[in-house]
Parts: C-alpha cells; sequence; structure tokens
C-alpha cells in the first residue's frame, strides 16, 4: 500500500471557512448573507460575446497559443493607465486572480519564521495564501480608520527579527466594510517609510464607492514602497480569474519567476477579452451601475438592521463602499455557535472569527449585501434578529 509523506507545511492548511459555510446555503430556502460573491447582475456577458468575436475572429490562434508571463500588452498599458499614479506598464504583471498575486508575494518575501504584519482583522483569503511559507503571522490593533500608527511602530522590530511587510486592504475592507481615512493613510505611509517596512495593498473593492471615492492609494504615495495587488473580478467577472500586482523594480523580477513557475501565464484568451470590453471607457459606463445597485442594497440592509435589531445590544457599521458589514453581537454570544441556528431559520453569515489572525472575537460577523434581493435581505435580517433573541 502506498504510502504518501505530506511536507510540514501541508499540515498548516486549512480548508477556507467561508466555503465550507457556501456548502450549507446550497440547502433549498437558505437565504445567504454569507458568500463573497459579486452580483451576477453585474457580470456584462453582451459585452464578452462582442468581444469573443472579435478576438477570436481578428488572432484567434495567437489568443489561444502560450504567451508572455508577464501578461498581454495592451491589457498591462490598460492597468497602467487606469491607476491614480504614475504607472510602468514594465511593473504590472498580470495574474491569475489577485489571490495569485497574494500567492506570489507570500512565495517570494517570506521564509519559515519570517514575521508578517496584518490589520485587525484581515482577509481570510491572505491568510490562506500565507500560511503555506509558514510564517508567524501578527495582528496589529486596528480601528475603525485602519492600522493603528503607534501600534505598528512597536511591532515592526528589527534585524533578523523584522517584519517582511504590512498586509492592508485600505478601501472597503473585507471583512469589515471600513476603509481608511486620508489622515491614516499619510501617517501609515510615512511611519512605513521611516521604518523601512514594505507594504502589500490589496485593492479589490476599491472602485465600489457608493457616495465618494476613497483617498488615493498607498502605492501613489510611495511607489517604491508598495506592492499594490487589484482585480478585474468585482467590476467585470470573477470567473475570468483576471488580476494583477503593480511591482517596484526591485522585487518585480521574482514575482515573474515565481508566475512562470506556477502556471506559466494568466490565460491569453481571458486577457484579450478584457482588453477589447476595456476599449472605449467602458468601465467608467459600467462600474456605476454597479454602485447604484450595491449602494441600494446596502441601504436595504441598513434599514433592515434598524428596524429588527433594537433592544438587542447588537452594533454593526455603514460602509461607503463594497460589498460587506460588520456586525457585533451582545456579550455571551458566539457567532460560530449561532450560525447552525441562523442556518435553521433559513439564514446564514459568516462567523468573523476566522479573519483574526491571533485570537478571534468570537461576537463577530460579517454580512454580504450584494447578492440578495431586498426583500430576501428584509427576510434574513429578521430571521437573524430572532435567533439572537432566542439565543440572548
Amino acid at each position: 500500500m502506498t504510502h504518501w509523506t505530506l511536507a510540514a507545511r501541508a499540515a498548516k492548511m486549512n480548508p477556507s471557512v467561508i466555503r465550507e459555510i457556501l456548502k450549507v446555503t446550497e440547502k433549498p430556502g437558505i437565504i445567504s448573507l454569507a458568500g463573497g460573491l459579486p452580483s451576477p447582475k453585474t457580470f456584462p456577458v453582451e459585452e464578452f460575446a462582442r468581444a469573443c468575436e472579435v478576438v477570436l475572429g481578428h488572432d484567434g490562434a495567437a489568443a489561444l497559443q502560450y504567451a508572455a508571463s508577464e501578461g498581454y500588452a495592451p491589457l498591462r498599458e490598460a492597468v497602467a493607465a487606469h491607476l491614480p499614479w504614475d504607472v510602468d506598464p514594465a511593473q504590472v504583471l498580470i495574474t491569475t486572480g489577485s489571490q495569485q498575486g497574494l500567492d506570489l508575494v507570500a512565495k517570494v518575501l517570506i521564509d519559515a519564521g519570517s514575521r508578517v504584519l496584518v490589520e485587525t482583522p484581515t482577509y481570510l483569503g491572505a491568510l490562506q495564501a500565507f500560511t503555506p511559507m509558514e510564517p508567524q503571522v501578527e495582528s496589529v490593533a486596528s480601528d475603525d480608520e485602519g492600522v493603528r500608527i503607534d501600534e505598528l511602530a512597536a511591532q515592526v522590530g528589527s534585524g533578523a527579527g523584522k517584519a517582511r511587510f504590512l498586509y492592508v486592504l485600505p478601501n472597503f475592507q473585507n471583512p469589515t466594510g471600513r476603509t481608511m481615512s486620508e489622515a491614516r493613510r499619510a501617517a501609515l505611509v510615512d511611519q512605513a517609510a521611516r521604518l523601512g517596512l514594505p507594504l502589500i495593498e490589496d485593492n479589490p473593492y476599491g472602485d465600489l464607492w457608493f457616495d465618494q471615492p476613497p483617498p488615493a492609494p498607498l502605492a501613489a504615495r510611495n511607489p517604491e514602497g508598495c506592492i499594490y495587488l487589484g482585480s478585474f473580478s468585482k467590476v467585470l467577472a470573477p470567473g475570468l480569474r483576471l488580476g494583477y500586482v503593480v511591482a517596484p523594480q526591485a522585487v518585480y523580477p521574482k514575482l515573474l519567476q515565481a508566475k512562470q513557475a506556477a502556471d506559466l501565464h494568466t490565460p491569453g484568451f481571458n486577457q484579450r477579452l478584457v482588453a477589447e470590453v476595456l476599449k472605449g471607457g467602458f468601465l467608467e459606463r459600467h462600474v456605476p451601475t454597479i454602485r447604484a445597485l450595491y449602494k441600494q442594497q446596502r441601504d436595504a440592509m441598513l434599514r433592515a438592521l434598524e428596524r429588527e435589531m433594537p433592544g438587542l445590544g447588537v452594533h454593526w457599521n455603514s460602509p461607503q463602499g463594497g460589498m460587506f458589514l460588520w456586525l457585533r453581537l451582545p456579550e455571551g454570544l458566539n457567532a460560530t455557535t449561532l450560525l447552525p441556528l441562523a442556518v435553521e431559520r433559513n439564514v446564514a453569515f459568516v462567523p468573523g472569527a476566522a479573519f483574526y489572525a491571533g485570537q478571534g472575537d468570537e461576537r463577530t460577523l460579517r454580512l454580504s449585501f450584494v447578492t440578495s434581493t431586498a426583500a430576501q435581505i428584509d427576510a434574513g435580517i429578521a430571521a437573524l434578529a430572532a435567533t439572537i433573541r432566542a439565543a440572548a
């Protein structure tokens, strides 16, 4: 009988809590406020159908052939032109979703035992991408404006034990929906530069603002001190698996080599499709329709919470963009324990503890407002309130 000996790092890999929860939501009748999926209503299917004809008709053989690891040149140029600071297309690496960007960053910057800093809480997918490299991941205390600068300075360290980087999502963060303020961004970039601490800026949600755009990216303030990750998943379609990394020359070549080893290149056909769809300022016309829909959905959730939760000791925020809202239960309740009780009432959410690098806050949970109708949101929040009331 064959005996498979797994690498030590494999023991540290765990299934995504969110993807396990999504299996529960496949049960008929469940209102899922759990998923991080964009609304399929926003997918520009007709535009992609037209682009398929153009791409295959113009140079189908090249679209279906192996391609450069850096990415399709016109797409890299489009990415560079779209970003709000001066970016050379040679700094852009097209990735298979921005999740691959996190994986490449981990491979290039983390050794076993390296210290890595993250927000409190942080994106679960980043923790999963970093874990195989066996780092020591540490949470930096954070508030409604993001990482607390005083706490950061105390945790960076020095010498061989110095933190390799700080990973942050400044815009409409997953899971909390919070946005880093202008003052906090300026202070963070200044402090990181002073400490010689690289920043990994992940920005999949930045275009999904509701009333006003967020402040300038961290990378725009110190391009040589930041690696910036972006995605087409939230503004076009996640099934394309198209993201990108913008990196300084000091690390770009190694990220490229890691990319070559991982998958040679991101599918060239998908890259050419997106490059074709982007022509003529399509995003400038399309993204506002996504913002309008998501703002409407957020407002529906806020109204439902205000109607159903008074007197229960529940607290929540009001995100100014993105896809998520963060809720904290009253003392004595545990979101993980509450979930199966909520599912019995046909509503699902994501317990917040999974999003913490250290000890999680068991009273927190994440709600997504983008894939449910207003009626479903009303019913789901009413069922959640009933669950909390019964458990209190």
